[in-house]
């Protein structure tokens, strides 16, 4: 069944975009970051805090900014918390997939969640977090509370539910491996600092394409 990624009637979802690429069929062959990834972190590392510019962060940080949710701290985009980790020498190394993703996040500055579509069905829609809606999003059972925040909602039965936002996944819909239908969402804000969004999906779906059987990108706006 085909996915059915819509936006809720919401006006501070006006000037978001996001880029879905939905790929199937994902292979889970030996994998190596070292071999596959690693020359594109070093260019990372070469460039740096310059890898994102100050208005980038600015504009993907006025995009998750909201009511009562403050884009700062431990609630800060998960681009930066990757660039971040970078800097630190601990970029995270998960497995192919959500490397992939994490590593075009890292380059272009903009957040991307990643979530098996088999566990989150394909009715899923964009909207800002409802007041005490929140999720486990590691194994440790932390929870994130979502109010406010920019979040992907899975359909269940007659329910809308919280599975992945511009700062931290659901565990309930992350990718592990053997994992067969995977979307990524990648959340850009639109104007000037948005330009880069289709050639960030272009970029992930090429990669992703390269161990699926098939992966394709589309943009997405607030109608």
């Amino acid at each position: 069944m085909p996915t059915q990624f819509s936006f809720d009637n919401d006006k501070s979802l006006e000037n978001i975009m996001v880029a879905v690429i939905e790929a199937q069929d994902a292979a889970w062959e030996p994998y190596s970051f070292e071999q596959v990834f690693q020359d594109e972190l070093q260019r990372c590392l070469v460039l740096g805090e310059s890898l994102v510019s100050p208005s980038r962060k600015k504009a993907v940080r006025d995009m998750l900014r909201y009511g009562s949710y403050k884009p700062a701290g431990r609630a800060k985009p998960s681009s930066e918390y990757l660039l971040q980790a970078m800097l630190e020498g601990d970029f995270p190394k998960v497995n192919y997939y959500v490397d992939a993703a994490n590593l075009v996040s890292l380059a272009v500055g903009y957040p991307i969640s990643i979530i098996d579509l088999d566990k989150a069905g394909s009715d899923l829609l964009l909207r800002r977090g409802r007041a005490g809606d929140a999720y486990i999003f590691n194994a440790g059972g932390q929870e994130i509370d979502v109010t406010d925040l920019l979040c992907v909602y899975r359909k269940a039965g007659t329910d809308w539910i919280p599975t992945a936002n511009p700062v931290r996944d659901s565990m309930a819909t992350k990718i592990f491996e053997g994992a067969r239908n995977l979307l990524a969402v990648i959340y850009a804000p639109g104007g000037s600092e948005g330009a880069d969004l289709p050639a960030a999906a272009e970029r992930l779906a090429g990669v992703l394409k390269a161990r699926a059987g098939r992966a394709a990108a589309e943009i997405l706006k607030c109608e």
